[in-house]
């Protein structure tokens, strides 16, 4: 995990340039008839025409979210969800560096999507029913959700201690409307950002920063002086972002999705971008033989308090 450490420090760099220029893919000869030996042995759908036709994908990640899509100290793209794109690239033409991979933000992500400039975004996509309208979802492959940052010392084991705790999250989160609706005792502090959160923790000023366990377990990764409670509330799978209307994509995605997920790899995945120590906790988030990851149609999360 050393090199994830120095990793976010240089992120944000290392992010804009890749942005402009993203990854080159590394092609060869031979792909069609290994891409199809590998699609038969996984029993997939034929690729995408322009994939195919490309031989190689080319997948927007994000590139500044430590453990999930992040740059190394040389230069390469590391993560959970490049680790995906990568599988991804194996399981369609038989090796992992057949793929440009595209940096892209949170508010970057689907407009490059749509203007084509990448097959799919694999980039810590939270299903939202506003999404959903202007994009297809893939089958979910991580179910995302909230987490408590807090102090090595806390007495903070659960959200069911936080009642008449000084609690911060980020303006317009979705934890903000929910600790209204269901912990009114408790004081909430928001503020405009992530960074400013974690320094509320760390000062003192909050007993404990409520976000997506995406983002605080590289916070909890990379500080010593904080950790995850064990506890987990709002589940919101993430999917993979598809072009509306892209049957042959969809079709595939979903199929290596599970062909993956019947052969454990998302476990596999996991371990090798988290923490040893965070395991346990975060394997239920994968998609495992035998378990069922399904997105909230037509529910509020933030109207639920029970187990509050």
């Amino acid at each position: 995990m050393k090199r994830l450490a120095v990793a976010i420090i240089v992120a944000a760099l290392a992010a804009a340039v890749t942005a402009a220029s993203g990854v080159a893919a590394t092609s060869g000869k031979g792909g069609v008839g290994v891409s199809a030996a590998l699609s038969a042995q996984a029993k997939l759908p034929p690729l995408p025409s322009y994939v195919k036709e490309r031989q190689h994908w080319v997948i927007g990640v994000k590139c500044d979210f430590p453990p999930f899509g992040y740059i190394d100290v040389q230069g390469r793209n590391q993560g959970y969800d490049v680790s995906v794109a990568r599988r991804f690239a194996t399981l369609a033409f038989g090796r992992p560096n057949r793929i440009r991979l595209i940096c892209v933000t949170t508010p970057s992500r689907i407009p490059t999507l749509q203007s084509g400039r990448v097959d799919v975004i694999i980039s810590t996509l939270t299903w939202t029913s506003a999404r959903a309208q202007v994009i297809d979802y893939s089958n979910p492959y991580y179910s995302a959700t909230g987490r408590l940052l807090v102090p090595n010392n806390s007495s903070i084991n659960s959200v069911r201690d936080i009642h008449g705790k000084n609690i911060v999250t980020t303006r317009g989160a979705l934890y903000a409307t929910w600790i209204r609706n269901c912990f009114k005792d408790t004081n909430l502090l928001e503020v405009d950002g992530t960074a400013a959160a974690v320094l509320a923790v760390k000062e003192g000023r909050a007993d404990s920063f409520m976000f997506d366990d995406a983002f605080v377990l590289g916070v909890a990764t990379q500080d010593p002086s904080l950790k995850l409670t064990n506890d987990r509330f709002l589940n919101v799978p993430w999917g993979i972002g598809i072009r509306k209307g892209d049957t042959a994509m969809n079709r595939w995605v979903n199929a290596a999705i599970k062909y993956m997920q019947k052969r454990d790899e998302f476990a596999k995945i996991l371990r090798n971008n988290a923490p040893k120590r965070y395991w346990a906790s975060f394997l239920p988030n994968v998609p495992r033989p035998g378990s069922h990851f399904s997105y909230p149609v037509g529910k509020d999360p933030t109207a639920d308090c029970s187990g509050t």
